[in-house]
């Protein structure tokens, strides 16, 4: 299987992703933006959560995605493997594991939107503000048997 834990000295490649992803799909989000989030996610969230990798035949790691219980947190494709369905087997993986996979996306990431509701999830709220307070609208998304 080419999905493992990753362990600390994967959290350069996992931001090297993070970031490559978010400048390809986050248009929405200004280089000041960028930035200030960037400094959250290196030093914060990366060293303090648990993450499952989808790695190539030579172990490089292609995709991250961080969870809590049956809720998807973070899900980072490497762009240059984005559309070669790695996203798709972490949240075929969830829905195996579970019988409800919640998720939360931008509003502004229409192509995040759609992904998930190609997998079957199904909007359930909308927050006018990210957690942080940003004016970045969040979609809640549910997925359940």
């Amino acid at each position: 299987m080419p999905f493992r834990d990753a362990h600390a000295g994967d959290h350069t490649r996992l931001f090297e992703i993070w970031h490559a992803a978010v400048v390809a799909t986050h248009d929405f989000l200004t280089e000041n933006d960028r930035q200030e989030i960037a400094e959250v996610v290196r030093h914060e969230y990366l060293p303090n959560a648990t993450f499952t990798v989808y790695t190539d035949a030579h172990d490089r790691i292609l995709g991250f995605m961080g969870c809590t219980g049956n809720n998807i947190d973070a899900l980072f494709v490497d762009p240059s493997h984005h559309g070669q369905g790695i996203g798709r087997c972490f949240t075929e993986r969830m829905q195996r594991e579970f019988d409800s996979v919640t998720v939360q996306v931008n509003e502004q990431q229409p192509q995040a939107h759609a992904f998930y509701r190609s997998c079957g999830f199904t909007d359930i709220r909308r927050d006018a503000v990210d957690d942080a307070g940003r004016p970045f609208p969040i979609i809640h998304m549910r997925w359940g048997r």
